[in-house]
């Protein structure tokens, strides 16, 4: 399940191991956001994520890969398979991955959207080079909020936090490090933001003069969608994220997870990474089972 980064890496891998493979794909991976990915193995000049997803397709299609557009709604443990019970239709599978991914909340400032991945980001792994040397602001008011300012300091000396209104929530030591540092706090309302083309120019305040800015990074946190984990009695963590082993299975028998959806750092690279690892996972795990049904036939032909 998921027609993302991580699920396509699986799908490649399980299409080539010759398995009949299906992607269930709900059209929403946030690899969409991304207009410039400029971090990805193998693209020099960037690639957006739209491009990287279709080549991606086009990629797992090559080895009889199956696609569907659908939403799975439930899943439950049968006899010998995993009943899927989607918005157009039911499916029957052997072994489940779960590569549904998260979504990043943006900040709740009017007129914001088209600024999304131009001049508004969500990770400073991904996006801090290149808004290197200027001036940015960190929305949020939580301790996550001061360490990303804090470590945005790598990349530019003109970093302020902005709080959108909001009673800053981080914790005495993580104010002394921001005081330290010298990092101003602006606390007022976000009424508007000035932008060009999605290129930020200047946060608007209530009661107070604009920021001038040219990139904005969020800290308002992430949903995670582990629903059917859950479902399906899978563990999941405190933030949501669905603990998995070093084979990326889960603690349920069959079922695997791979990419943001597990607490792995949410980057494109390694969510294809662990994609692939789940594949060969799975692919190993059908592989002992058919050598394990070969034994017993063999041994019921031998008492015969």
């Amino acid at each position: 399940m998921g027609g993302g980064i991580a699920g396509l890496s699986a799908a490649i891998y399980l299409g080539r191991a010759r398995r009949e493979t299906l992607v269930i794909d709900t059209g929403k991976s946030m690899a969409r956001w991304e207009p410039d990915v400029q971090n990805y193995l193998g693209f020099p000049g960037g690639i957006s994520g739209e491009e990287l997803l279709r080549r991606a397709c086009t990629q797992a299609r090559r080895y009889r890969v199956k696609f569907i557009r659908d939403e799975v709604l439930s899943a439950r443990l049968g006899t010998r398979s995993f009943r899927l019970l989607g918005r157009r239709n039911n499916y029957l599978c052997r072994r489940l991955l779960l590569a549904t991914g998260t979504f990043h909340i943006p900040p709740d400032i009017p007129g914001v959207s088209p600024c999304l991945g131009h001049s508004m980001f969500f990770c400073k792994d991904c996006d801090g080079y290149r808004v290197r040397n200027r001036s940015i602001a960190i929305y949020g008011w939580s301790n996550e909020t001061a360490e990303y300012a804090l470590a945005m300091l790598a990349y530019t000396a003109c970093v302020t936090i902005v709080t959108d209104g909001r009673k800053p929530r981080w914790s005495r030591r993580h104010d002394q490090w921001i005081r330290a540092r010298g990092i101003p706090v602006k606390h007022k309302t976000i009424s508007d933001v000035k932008h060009r083309r999605g290129l930020i120019q200047a946060l608007v305040f209530n009661g107070e003069r604009e920021l001038a800015i040219q990139g904005l990074f969020t800290t308002r946190g992430d949903i995670y969608f582990s629903k059917i984990a859950k479902g399906l009695g899978a563990r999941v963590n405190q933030a949501g994220e669905i603990v998995v082993g070093i084979d990326m299975q889960t603690t349920v028998k069959g079922v695997y997870a791979a990419g943001c959806v597990t607490p792995a750092n949410c980057q494109m690279i390694i969510a294809a990474g662990q994609g692939a690892t789940a594949a060969q996972a799975i692919n190993r795990n059908l592989f002992e089972e058919g050598l394990a049904k070969l034994s017993l036939q063999m041994r019921k032909s031998g008492r015969s």
